[in-house]
């Protein structure tokens, strides 16, 4: 039987500017969804992008390479991440004077 969890590592904050999400610890997984749910936003006219990025002890960390959408109207985005070491976490930048309220959801599996 294979295990999976999913941990919500962002809960109704609302992202300006540089953000990241809180570090999550996933050596254990073997696979992983990002789930990004956008509650509302405000001068966000277009899909920003948020970054997948890996760490080998949850302090540095690098861009592993793939991208989330982060909607400008309420829904739902995801990205699909394998091979990534021991910790995740989502990254990015929103344009100038733009704000998203978001949930984030890592779906691990084992």
């Amino acid at each position: 039987m294979r295990t999976s969890h999913t941990a919500v590592v962002e809960r109704d904050v609302w992202w300006t500017g540089s953000f990241a999400t809180e570090p999550y610890e996933t050596g254990w997984a073997s696979q992983a969804i990002v789930f990004v749910r956008t509650l509302e936003s405000r001068g966000l006219d277009a899909p920003a992008e948020g970054r997948v990025q890996i760490s080998p002890d949850g302090m540095a960390w690098c861009d592993e390479g793939t991208a989330v959408a982060v909607a400008p109207a309420p829904g739902l985005t995801y990205c699909r991440v394998r091979h990534f070491g021991g910790w995740l976490r989502i990254a990015g930048t929103l344009p100038q004077g733009a704000a998203a309220r978001v949930i984030v959801y890592l779906v691990l599996k084992a």
